[in-house]
């Protein structure tokens, strides 16, 4: 299948790129900068704002383990149990968030850790679920999330084939159908030479379901390559201040910087344009203008045999194109020509 439906949208080939603005854990489980989140994120054209409704006792049980980042330009060091609680996200806060994101035309979706973490998506009525790099390989989950029924974003950072084939067989083998597998490299921020989006061909080929690009690299440059690639979502963290405290904010994409990723996005759809081989409707007039005819290099006499010395090649597009010299050359005229005459075929005996 090449396209999915996430709500009223059509994501897929020939439709526009969805574009997610990944808020995550940048609202510093702050309900009102959660929610100055996705207004801003509207305002910057985002179609999509994303949360994640973890809990962190799911994925951390060793309060030992520690996660290093940098935050207002100071290096951070913390226990992971520690920073990850402070951004927890319960049913009644995923219902506002969804209610704000239904009010400012966005759609509201996130990223659960558990079965009970997608049965209260479902309750709030997400009409698409996400799977992050991490719970690649937790195949129960994905199992789980198939059989919702509902169409399901999987990402594959740090994967190799064997994980990505084993995900996608989990999810089909459950019953799941509407897929989208989201190219992505999990370090943070990702190196240019490390981004290798030409993994998103080898994707949509292998899988034969719709890509796109989890972008975690500084600036619009990979996203906007991706849709070359032929990304149908961009997913990119997002953040209302990038000076805030806190792990993600750093890296992501502001409002302003965001806006510049869909203007940008958004041009380079439409420069993709059509692959077949003909003029573009604006080279109309350049193939009258610019290119170049045949043309008498003097004045000649009615009579005259012509010889490739009597030709030169000069605009306007209009005559004979220079490709038909050749047979034009030792025919007789009808008439006399002055310098510089564009020739027809109605020259020529």
């Amino acid at each position: 299948m090449n396209f999915v439906r996430i709500g009223a949208r059509l994501v897929g080939e020939e439709h526009p790129c969805m574009l997610v603005a990944e808020v995550g854990i940048n609202h510093n489980g702050d309900m009102g900068l959660a929610i100055r989140s996705i207004e801003a994120a509207s305002h910057a054209g985002a179609d999509a704002v994303k949360f994640q409704n973890y809990r962190t006792e799911d994925f951390v049980s060793d309060r030992t383990l520690t996660h290093e980042y940098i935050s207002q330009g100071k290096v951070v060091v913390e226990p992971q149990f520690d920073m990850f609680k402070r951004y927890e996200l319960d049913r009644t806060q995923l219902r506002v968030l969804r209610d704000n994101c239904e009010r400012l035309g966005v759609i509201f979706f996130s990223t659960p850790s558990s079965e009970d973490g997608i049965r209260d998506l479902i309750d709030v009525g997400t009409p698409v679920l996400k799977n992050g790099s991490d719970y690649l390989v937790h195949l129960p989950m994905i199992r789980a999330m198939a059989r919702t029924g509902l169409p399901t974003i999987l990402s594959t950072g740090m994967a190799d084939r064997e994980d990505i084939q084993d995900a996608v067989d989990a999810f089909r083998g459950a019953g799941g159908r509407d897929l989208v597998l989201l190219h992505c490299t999990s370090s943070y921020p990702t190196p240019a030479e490390h981004v290798n989006l030409r993994k998103m061909s080898t994707l949509r080929n292998t899988f034969e379901c719709p890509v796109g690009l989890s972008d975690h690299t500084d600036g619009t440059v990979a996203a906007v390559g991706s849709i070359a690639m032929g990304a149908c979502v961009i997913e990119k963290h997002f953040t209302v201040d990038k000076n805030l405290p806190g792990p993600d904010h750093r890296f992501s994409a502001d409002p302003s910087e965001f806006r510049q990723l869909v203007e940008s996005v958004r041009i380079m759809e439409k420069s993709l344009g059509s692959p077949e081989l003909k003029p573009a409707g604006s080279e109309a007039l350049g193939r009258r203008d610019y290119r170049l005819s045949c043309v008498s290099a003097r004045g000649l006499m009615a009579g005259h045999h012509l010889a490739a010395s009597d030709v030169a090649f000069r605009r306007p597009g209009t005559g004979l194109p220079p490709k038909e010299l050749d047979s034009l050359i030792d025919r007789r005229l009808t008439g006399d020509v002055p310098a510089g005459h564009l020739f027809s075929h109605e020259d020529f005996c």
